[in-house]
């Protein structure tokens, strides 16, 4: 992988006087900068809030909804959000198979349709509260939303094209094209057999009953329940079977958990277990400090895990001394759909900070003290929610 000096990418600052047209033109690869980490009481840069105005998390009076309104689930999108017409899209359906396939929006509309609510989480949230921080989408904790997904399965059609039995990886390539970390690129993210053979991963075409909308992938995009939102390639338009393990960017060199630059690191693939906490009360306009009436109060919230359904939430309003079990709404919208919870409150005049922890079926919980990561990835650690509960 081609890379450049820790330069602002695209910066002037070694060169006021740059040269304009051929004549010492750079490369496509000196058009972005290396990964890096924030420098110790670095604030976030210009370039990281060029970032966050094009993706945004749920607000997080939201998680109130069972169901995200689209307008309010998070949105990441790598590069530029591609022009496709939904009456010309097709999937090809190619690489080691007995049949490759070519079908239509149209075609794939008319196979069996099902429906999943599935809760989504950027494998970034979080990033923003590290220390060193990575320097890039600089999530809080608001990088999530539960929606319902409608498409017909993958896996009918790849058994359709026959798959060969040395197959290891299916490739998803999406219609987004960039640039980053010095690669040129179409995203692009490769699933293990296995894996993409699930049935309950989705070629989908609606977000909660209506055609997706561009910035989620329309005219389709792939469902992955369970898995970080890397593997939901939207805009998709071609899946690709391959014998050797997909060693493209966005698996071998993004979305792993690694210590250092050296560190080839594991990849990022399930959802860490997640509980949010609703905000109580009602907002300072530049901190979103809570202030809270005296009184009665129901706390809730959300829960959430990729490796096993949720079976317990626990609250602290003493920043963490104290944990009390919460109560757990029903299960809704199946196994990969997030879990309301609720914990009754008396709130007396003080301060306070709320957190919620959350624990699956599989015995994982989520820490109180987040081990880092160099690209900020999987990072569960408790909200911290302040609360000022003023004097009557």
């Amino acid at each position: 992988m081609t890379t450049v000096d820790d330069r602002t990418p695209g910066s002037q600052q070694d060169d006021p006087a740059p040269h304009l047209g051929a004549v010492g033109a750079p490369t496509v690869a000196e058009v972005s900068g290396p990964s890096r980490l924030a420098e110790p009481g670095e604030a976030i840069s210009a370039e990281e809030l060029q970032l966050a105005a094009r993706n945004h998390g749920i607000p997080l009076e939201a998680l109130r909804y069972d169901v995200t309104p689209a307008g309010l689930h998070y949105l990441l999108t790598h590069y530029d959000i591609p022009e496709l017409d939904p009456a010309t899209h097709a999937l090809t359906v190619g690489g080691a198979v007995d049949r490759p396939l070519t079908v239509s929006l149209a075609e794939l509309r008319e196979r069996p349709r099902v429906t999943h609510r599935v809760t989504l989480e950027c494998a970034g949230n979080g990033r923003a509260l590290l220390d060193p921080r990575p320097v890039s989408q600089p999530w809080l904790v608001e990088a999530v939303g539960n929606a319902e997904w409608t498409g017909t399965p993958l896996a009918p059609l790849l058994r359709e094209a026959g798959l060969d039995p040395d197959a290891v990886d299916v490739v998803f390539t999406g219609a987004d094209h960039g640039v980053e970390r010095g690669v040129e690129q179409d995203y692009q993210r490769g699933l293990p057999v296995a894996d993409a053979l699930r049935e309950e991963v989705l070629l989908a075409y609606e977000m909660n009953g209506a055609p997706l909308l561009p910035q989620h992938g329309a005219p389709l995009r792939l469902i992955v329940p369970g898995w970080y939102g890397m593997a939901h390639v939207k805009w998709l338009h071609s899946v690709e079977v391959r014998t050797e393990p997909f060693e493209g960017y966005q698996n071998a060199v993004a979305y792993r958990l690694r210590r250092d630059a050296d560190d080839p690191g594991v990849p990022v693939t399930r959802i860490e277990p997640r509980a949010l906490v609703r905000p109580p009360g009602f907002p300072d306009f530049m901190s979103r400090r809570r202030v809270l009436r005296p009184g009665p109060c129901t706390l809730d919230g959300r829960a959430w895990s990729g490796h096993a359904p949720i079976v317990a939430v626990e609250v602290t309003t003493d920043g963490g001394t104290s944990w009390t079990p919460a109560e757990l709404d029903a299960a809704q919208g199946g196994d990969f759909a997030w879990r309301r919870w609720r914990h009754e409150w008396t709130a007396t005049p003080g301060r306070y900070v709320l957190s919620a922890r959350a624990t699956d079926a599989s015995g994982r919980t989520q820490p109180v003290e987040q081990p880092w990561n160099r690209g900020g990835f999987a990072n569960n650690l408790v909200q911290r929610v302040e609360v000022v509960v003023p004097a009557e």
